[in-house]
Protein backbone atom coordinates (compact mmCIF):
# COMPACT_ATOMS: atom_id res chain seq x y z
CA UNK A 1 0.00 0.00 0.00
CA UNK A 2 1.49 3.23 -1.29
CA UNK A 3 0.95 6.60 1.75
CA UNK A 4 1.90 9.74 1.21
CA UNK A 5 3.80 11.58 3.35
CA UNK A 6 0.65 13.71 4.40
CA UNK A 7 -0.86 10.83 5.66
CA UNK A 8 2.02 9.74 7.39
CA UNK A 9 2.31 13.51 8.85
CA UNK A 10 -1.50 13.59 10.47
CA UNK A 11 -0.79 10.11 11.58
CA UNK A 12 2.25 11.19 14.05
CA UNK A 13 0.23 14.68 15.02
CA UNK A 14 -2.67 12.48 15.87
CA UNK A 15 -0.47 10.79 17.98
CA UNK A 16 1.76 13.09 19.22
CA UNK A 17 0.00 16.31 19.01
CA UNK A 18 2.04 19.54 17.31
CA UNK A 19 5.40 20.14 19.12
CA UNK A 20 7.00 22.99 17.37
CA UNK A 21 10.17 21.86 18.43
CA UNK A 22 13.66 22.87 19.61
CA UNK A 23 14.56 23.48 23.18
CA UNK A 24 15.92 27.41 22.84
CA UNK A 25 14.72 30.66 24.39
CA UNK A 26 16.43 32.56 21.60
CA UNK A 27 17.24 32.24 17.58
CA UNK A 28 21.34 32.16 18.72
CA UNK A 29 20.73 29.67 21.66
CA UNK A 30 19.40 27.25 18.83
CA UNK A 31 22.65 28.58 16.13
CA UNK A 32 24.49 27.27 19.73
CA UNK A 33 22.69 24.11 20.16
CA UNK A 34 22.58 23.25 16.34
CA UNK A 35 26.36 23.68 16.55
CA UNK A 36 26.79 21.30 20.47
CA UNK A 37 24.76 18.53 19.33
CA UNK A 38 26.91 17.43 16.71
CA UNK A 39 28.14 14.19 17.81
CA UNK A 40 26.53 14.14 21.28
CA UNK A 41 23.07 13.46 22.86
CA UNK A 42 20.67 16.74 23.72
CA UNK A 43 21.56 16.05 27.56
CA UNK A 44 25.17 16.75 27.40
CA UNK A 45 24.33 19.98 25.29
CA UNK A 46 21.91 21.00 28.04
CA UNK A 47 24.99 20.61 30.52
CA UNK A 48 27.22 22.83 28.32
CA UNK A 49 24.54 25.72 27.99
CA UNK A 50 23.73 25.82 31.31
CA UNK A 51 27.54 26.84 31.84
CA UNK A 52 26.89 29.78 30.23
CA UNK A 53 25.56 32.97 32.79
CA UNK A 54 24.73 35.05 29.30
CA UNK A 55 24.53 33.38 26.24
CA UNK A 56 24.48 35.52 23.42
CA UNK A 57 26.58 36.58 20.30
CA UNK A 58 28.29 39.58 21.75
CA UNK A 59 29.88 37.26 25.15
CA UNK A 60 30.55 34.32 22.17
CA UNK A 61 32.77 37.00 20.27
CA UNK A 62 34.49 38.47 22.97
CA UNK A 63 35.31 35.19 25.09
CA UNK A 64 38.31 33.75 24.65
CA UNK A 65 38.50 30.54 22.59
CA UNK A 66 39.98 28.35 25.79
CA UNK A 67 37.22 29.96 27.77
CA UNK A 68 34.92 28.96 25.50
CA UNK A 69 35.97 25.73 25.04
CA UNK A 70 35.69 25.10 29.03
CA UNK A 71 32.20 26.12 29.41
CA UNK A 72 31.00 23.90 26.66
CA UNK A 73 32.90 20.69 27.79
CA UNK A 74 30.10 18.65 28.68
CA UNK A 75 29.36 18.65 25.06
CA UNK A 76 32.01 17.15 24.07
CA UNK A 77 34.50 17.35 21.12
CA UNK A 78 35.05 21.34 23.18
CA UNK A 79 37.84 22.80 21.25
CA UNK A 80 36.66 22.04 17.84
CA UNK A 81 33.41 23.11 18.91
CA UNK A 82 34.51 26.55 20.44
CA UNK A 83 36.45 27.17 17.28
CA UNK A 84 32.68 26.49 15.16
CA UNK A 85 30.92 28.47 17.20
CA UNK A 86 33.52 31.17 17.00
CA UNK A 87 32.81 31.05 12.96
CA UNK A 88 28.60 30.65 12.90
CA UNK A 89 28.79 33.80 15.39
CA UNK A 90 31.09 35.48 12.83
CA UNK A 91 28.75 34.76 9.92
CA UNK A 92 25.77 36.00 12.11
CA UNK A 93 27.77 38.83 13.02
CA UNK A 94 27.50 40.07 9.51
CA UNK A 95 23.47 40.59 9.89
CA UNK A 96 24.67 42.31 12.85
CA UNK A 97 23.49 39.73 14.91
CA UNK A 98 19.67 40.78 12.98
CA UNK A 99 17.17 37.83 13.02
CA UNK A 100 15.02 39.68 10.71
CA UNK A 101 17.95 41.01 8.44
CA UNK A 102 18.68 37.21 7.96
CA UNK A 103 14.86 36.30 6.87
CA UNK A 104 15.14 39.25 4.61
CA UNK A 105 17.43 36.88 2.59
CA UNK A 106 16.91 34.40 -0.25
CA UNK A 107 16.97 31.19 1.76
CA UNK A 108 19.70 29.63 -1.04
CA UNK A 109 21.75 32.14 -0.18
CA UNK A 110 21.77 32.16 3.70
CA UNK A 111 22.26 28.03 3.43
CA UNK A 112 25.41 28.83 0.81
CA UNK A 113 26.33 30.86 3.27
CA UNK A 114 26.66 28.45 6.20
CA UNK A 115 27.39 25.78 4.34
CA UNK A 116 30.47 27.55 3.92
CA UNK A 117 31.18 28.49 7.82
CA UNK A 118 33.46 25.92 9.07
CA UNK A 119 31.81 23.37 11.06
CA UNK A 120 28.32 23.95 9.56
CA UNK A 121 27.04 20.76 7.33
CA UNK A 122 24.24 20.62 5.84
CA UNK A 123 22.45 19.11 8.83
CA UNK A 124 23.66 21.76 11.56
CA UNK A 125 22.88 24.69 8.10
CA UNK A 126 19.22 23.23 8.08
CA UNK A 127 18.47 22.98 11.47
CA UNK A 128 19.78 26.38 12.24
CA UNK A 129 17.76 27.99 8.87
CA UNK A 130 14.85 25.95 10.11
CA UNK A 131 14.43 26.31 13.81
CA UNK A 132 16.60 29.45 14.46
CA UNK A 133 15.01 31.43 11.44
CA UNK A 134 12.20 29.98 10.35
CA UNK A 135 12.84 29.01 6.58
CA UNK A 136 10.99 26.18 4.94
CA UNK A 137 14.07 23.73 4.70
CA UNK A 138 13.14 20.34 5.98
CA UNK A 139 16.06 18.50 7.67
CA UNK A 140 16.93 15.11 7.12
CA UNK A 141 18.68 13.09 10.00
CA UNK A 142 19.06 9.56 10.46
CA UNK A 143 15.67 8.84 12.45
CA UNK A 144 14.16 10.73 8.58
CA UNK A 145 16.88 8.30 6.74
CA UNK A 146 16.14 5.59 9.17
CA UNK A 147 11.90 5.93 8.20
CA UNK A 148 12.27 5.96 4.82
CA UNK A 149 14.46 2.90 4.48
CA UNK A 150 11.96 0.81 6.55
CA UNK A 151 8.60 2.24 5.47
CA UNK A 152 9.84 2.41 2.75
CA UNK A 153 9.46 5.34 0.78
CA UNK A 154 10.94 6.11 -2.60
CA UNK A 155 13.31 8.95 -1.03
CA UNK A 156 16.25 7.44 -2.37
CA UNK A 157 19.41 7.65 0.31
CA UNK A 158 21.73 9.89 1.98
CA UNK A 159 21.06 13.75 3.05
CA UNK A 160 20.20 15.30 -0.17
CA UNK A 161 18.01 12.89 -1.58
CA UNK A 162 15.44 11.98 1.36
CA UNK A 163 15.66 16.07 2.13
CA UNK A 164 14.58 16.75 -1.72
CA UNK A 165 11.90 13.94 -1.28
CA UNK A 166 10.13 15.59 1.52
CA UNK A 167 10.34 18.99 0.22
CA UNK A 168 9.03 17.85 -3.17
CA UNK A 169 5.90 16.60 -1.71
CA UNK A 170 5.07 18.84 1.16
CA UNK A 171 3.97 22.42 0.77
CA UNK A 172 7.17 24.71 1.62
CA UNK A 173 6.05 25.57 5.19
CA UNK A 174 7.75 25.76 7.89
CA UNK A 175 5.65 24.68 10.79
CA UNK A 176 4.97 21.75 8.56
CA UNK A 177 8.91 20.87 7.96
CA UNK A 178 9.19 21.90 11.95
CA UNK A 179 6.57 19.68 13.13
CA UNK A 180 7.37 16.86 10.86
CA UNK A 181 10.67 16.70 11.63
CA UNK A 182 9.81 17.07 15.77
CA UNK A 183 7.40 13.92 15.11
CA UNK A 184 9.74 11.57 13.50
CA UNK A 185 12.49 12.11 15.76
CA UNK A 186 9.81 11.52 18.87
CA UNK A 187 8.61 8.43 17.03
CA UNK A 188 12.00 7.50 16.41
CA UNK A 189 13.09 7.42 20.29
CA UNK A 190 9.58 5.85 21.18
CA UNK A 191 9.76 3.21 18.73
CA UNK A 192 11.65 3.40 15.37
CA UNK A 193 14.48 2.56 17.16
CA UNK A 194 17.57 1.19 15.66
CA UNK A 195 16.18 -2.17 17.14
CA UNK A 196 12.79 -1.06 16.69
CA UNK A 197 9.79 -1.27 19.04
CA UNK A 198 6.49 -1.53 16.41
CA UNK A 199 3.77 -2.65 19.23
CA UNK A 200 1.38 0.77 19.10
CA UNK A 201 3.44 2.46 16.63
CA UNK A 202 1.28 4.86 14.92
CA UNK A 203 2.67 3.61 11.65
CA UNK A 204 3.05 0.28 11.69
CA UNK A 205 -0.43 -0.63 10.23
CA UNK A 206 1.23 0.60 7.21
CA UNK A 207 5.00 -0.19 7.64
CA UNK A 208 6.56 -3.10 5.97
CA UNK A 209 8.90 -3.69 8.21
CA UNK A 210 7.12 -3.67 11.26
CA UNK A 211 7.88 -6.77 13.36
CA UNK A 212 10.55 -7.81 10.93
Amino acid sequence: MNISLSEIYKTLLDRYGEPRWWPANTPYEVIVGAILTQNTAWSNVEKAIAGFDELSPEFVTETDGAELARRIRPAGFYNQKAEYLKAVTAWFSEYDFDVSAVRRQPLQKVRAQLLSTKGVGPETADSILLYAFGFPTFVSDAYTIRLCSRYPLPAGKGYSSVKAYFEDNLPADAVIFNNFHALIVINGKEHCRSKPLCDSCPLGENCRRCGV
